[in-house]
């Protein structure tokens, strides 16, 4: 697959799913009794045929991310329903939904305590087996 850029059009539906998406997810997990999580859609990528929408979200707290994205991509159908009826105006059709944790904040952050050196793998070697990608 080359590295085409994306179209106006894609921007356009990604923006408008960005858009809303931020207020149907934060909107279900507060209704779901979820205080105290954040949960933002940090970029969505709509394929060129339009019929796939990559969303990425970034979710704090962060160890709460793994199992909100279960239950985010259990009840992706109901997000798709509620998206539909939000943007029936803007899109005629609704592109399907595929969900993903965007773990960049966590990999900047991640640098920024190495630059800081407030993490040092050589003071302490065990920081080594944390970096090491199972």
């Amino acid at each position: 697959m080359s590295n085409v850029e994306e179209s106006q059009r894609q921007k356009k539906i990604g923006s408008v799913l960005q858009r809303d998406l931020v207020d149907v997810l934060q909107g279900a997990a507060t209704r779901g009794g979820m205080h105290g999580i954040l949960i933002s859609v940090s970029k969505v990528k709509v394929t060129v045929d339009l019929s796939v929408a990559k969303v990425y979200l970034s979710i704090f707290p962060n160890d709460e991310a793994k199992e909100l994205l279960v239950g985010i991509k259990s009840n992706s159908p109901l997000i798709r329903h509620e998206l539909a009826q939000r943007t029936k105006n803007q899109l005629r059709r609704m592109p399907n939904l595929e969900f993903f944790i965007d773990d960049s904040l966590e990999y900047i952050d991640q640098i920024d305590k190495s630059l800081k050196g407030q993490e040092n793998p050589i003071k302490d070697p065990s920081m080594l087996d944390k970096r090491k990608k199972s």
